[in-house]
Formats: structure tokens, C-alpha cells, sequence
């Protein structure tokens, strides 16, 4: 049997320095795909972009809900992931008082693309974007992966049936009960 791992890539992200005073604390941080994946197990979702109606009111809502029974399932981390940059994203996070889900920023869209996830939402006017999807990864390698229908460029829809909070929950729950 054939094991995918995750896309060797790094992230360019933000993060906060209290050793830095002024009105603006934060400094650049790489993370690299095995400072976030390499010995954990990590729920990763992936969306269409920040600040945007479905991913704002109810996929990343849900999953920051139930970060406590990920977390009783043996999660480590929760990600979400969106072609956006790291400006962005902190914005974002702040405005929807996310605290249990880590918001990575795919701003170049290198981690989609090599996911074969990447695409071109030039109808909406967004540019290059994710597709929308999650996965369970184990020690970088992936486990299972949910991926919304209708993947093409361009599509008219955003499709949101298979990738939310609850689907992967019970995936786990299943999982478990089986094991």
C-alpha cells in the first residue's frame, strides 16, 4: 500500500514577539510541513479564502466549536488553510476570535498546487485559490481525505456537503470505535 505524505513546503507566517515593543509585536516565522505535521496528528481544512461567507459562518466556527472533542479523539492540532497571506489570515483569526484553530497562510499557493488542490477562481475574482477540503494526517502522512465535488476551475459553486467540522468528527469517532 502506497503512503501520500504532505507537500514539502514552507509557510511564511506572523507570529507574536513580546519581546518586541510598538504598535506592532509580530515578526516573520517560517514553518516548515514537518513543524506542522511531522509526530502529530493534525485535522487540516482547507478553504476558499478568508473573510468569505461560508468559511467565515460556518466552516472555521465549527471546527474552533469542537476543538475539545477533537482534541478527546486524539488530535493534536487543528489547521485551517487558505490561499491568503499571513496579514490576512491574522486578521481574520482576530475577527472571528478563532483561539483553538491555527490559521496557516498559503499565500504563494504552493502547498494546494501541490496538493492538486489549487484553483483558479478568476470568475469570482479571487485569483488562485484552495479547492475546498480537510484531511487527517498522521506524522505527515495522510490518512484520509475529503474532498468537496465539483472540483474544476472556475466552478460557479462552493460547494460545502463533506468537509465541515462534523463529517471529519464522526470520521474519527468511527474510526476509533473500529480500531
Amino acid at each position: 500500500m502506497t503512503m501520500t505524505t504532505v507537500p514539502n513546503v514552507t509557510f511564511k507566517t506572523r507570529v507574536r514577539n513580546d519581546a518586541i515593543e510598538g504598535d506592532n509585536p509580530f515578526e516573520w516565522k517560517d514553518l516548515t510541513s514537518d513543524d506542522v505535521f511531522k509526530g502529530k496528528r493534525v485535522v487540516l481544512f482547507a478553504l476558499p479564502g478568508a473573510f468569505t461567507p461560508t468559511c467565515s459562518t460556518r466552516h472555521l466556527p465549527r471546527y474552533e466549536e469542537l476543538d475539545a472533542e477533537f482534541r478527546a479523539e486524539g488530535i493534536d492540532q487543528i489547521v485551517c488553510l487558505s490561499v491568503n497571506d499571513a496579514f490576512v489570515m491574522y486578521q481574520w483569526g482576530k475577527s472571528q476570535n478563532a483561539e483553538n484553530v491555527f490559521l496557516l497562510p498559503d499565500g504563494c499557493g504552493e502547498f494546494s498546487r501541490k496538493m492538486g488542490m489549487l484553483v483558479d477562481k478568476a470568475n469570482l475574482g479571487f485569483g488562485m485559490r484552495s479547492w475546498r477540503y480537510s484531511m487527517l494526517v498522521e506524522d505527515g502522512v495522510i490518512v484520509k481525505m475529503f474532498i468537496e465535488d465539483g472540483y474544476s476551475d472556475n466552478a460557479p459553486d462552493d460547494p460545502f456537503e463533506v468537509t465541515d467540522a462534523d463529517t471529519m468528527l464522526g470520521f474519527l469517532k468511527a474510526n476509533r470505535k473500529a480500531a
